[in-house]
């Protein structure tokens, strides 16, 4: 296929001569195929296809003009005051990605953003290893999405906070037999996933090396490198999707399933958007019992529950409207 109508003598793409509706069908394409293979259980045919995906040159153009002309972040640099804002510059960034071996990892550069209570730190990483993870995002997230639990809606292709709210709201009907909620936050979610448990889970994907390095990349803080033990940088175009990987497997720790037509089967139902989530309980006690449940299980995975914003009450419609503010 012929993404680009030529290449300049300096070996550049050249960006403005893309056919950028050949590069948005074959990533497409390839997504697809991986998610298809991915619901049919054939990890063999996965791992090709992702392999696939990370040498495809229509994913280094479509990666690159994600991480440069349509993120909100586009115009903000890394440690190493790179950006890429013209056309010649994007170009020479495809050129330089396509060659994935020899891409080497930089850390992060670490500022904070105001919240309601004191700052948030987001680790920006430089250009190139945003659009390197937008690469490796499009070969990881479909298989994972032909796997993740429909109770998580957040950062998730085709899912928002609109069918989140809406899910709570049709458990907490009237009627229901599970009247007690457990509105719970996980602490630090993004800043405490243990790297260990993470990259077992991710198993052996073919850019599993890639990952680690992020993970391990560390951060830049008034010109000083501090290594990273814990945690995925907050600004990463990877992270949200590494947080629900981490977090896969919420209802399976709290014992329920589903009959083959697709009926609850079990004391709870939960529904999670990110690092918060709320559990449906028949009683107090089975709430409490939720509770310490997700404690040691959030515990293998290096993250705890925050006592502040973790709560166990009676529900109403009118409460559950506040969800997740």
């Amino acid at each position: 296929m012929q993404l680009a109508a030529n290449v300049t003598s300096g070996h550049a793409v050249d960006w403005q001569a893309i056919d950028w509706k050949q590069v948005h069908r074959r990533v497409k394409n390839l997504r697809q195929r991986i998610l298809r293979a991915s619901r049919e259980g054939d990890l063999k045919r996965v791992r090709s296809l992702q392999r696939l995906m990370l040498k495809c040159r229509a994913n280094v153009f479509e990666s690159v003009r994600r991480v440069t002309q349509v993120n909100q972040g586009k115009d903000t640099p890394g440690v190493d005051q790179v950006v890429a804002t013209t056309p010649e510059e994007r170009g020479r960034l495809c050129e330089q990605l396509s060659q994935l071996d020899l891409h080497q990892v930089l850390p992060v550069r670490r500022v904070y953003i105001p919240k309601r209570k004191g700052h948030r730190p987001l680790g920006i990483p430089p250009i190139a290893d945003r659009c390197v993870q937008a690469m490796v995002k499009n070969a990881l997230e479909p298989f994972w999405e032909a796997r993740f639990e429909g109770i998580s809606y957040g950062f998730r292709p085709g899912r928002g906070c609109h069918d989140a709210i809406q899910k709570v709201f049709t458990l907490a009907r009237s009627n229901t037999t599970r009247p007690w909620v457990l509105d719970a936050d996980i602490e630090g979610a993004f800043n405490n996933i243990g790297h260990t448990t993470l990259v077992q889970t991710i198993g052996n994907f073919p850019a599993r090396e890639l990952i680690k390095q992020w993970l391990k990349a560390g951060y830049v803080e008034a010109e000083m490198l501090h290594a990273t033990d814990t945690g995925v940088p907050q600004g990463g175009v990877i992270s949200p999707l590494l947080l629900n990987v981490a977090l896969h497997g919420m209802e399976r720790a709290l014992g329920t399933s589903y009959t083959p037509k697709g009926r609850l089967r079990g004391t709870y139902a939960v529904v999670r958007y990110a690092d918060d989530f709320a559990v449906f309980c028949p009683s107090p006690e089975k709430a409490i019992e939720a509770q310490q449940l997700l404690a040691r299980w959030l515990e293998t995975r290096g993250l705890r529950l925050s006592d502040e914003k973790t709560h166990i009450r009676r529900h109403s419609q009118q409460q559950c409207a506040s969800w997740g503010t």
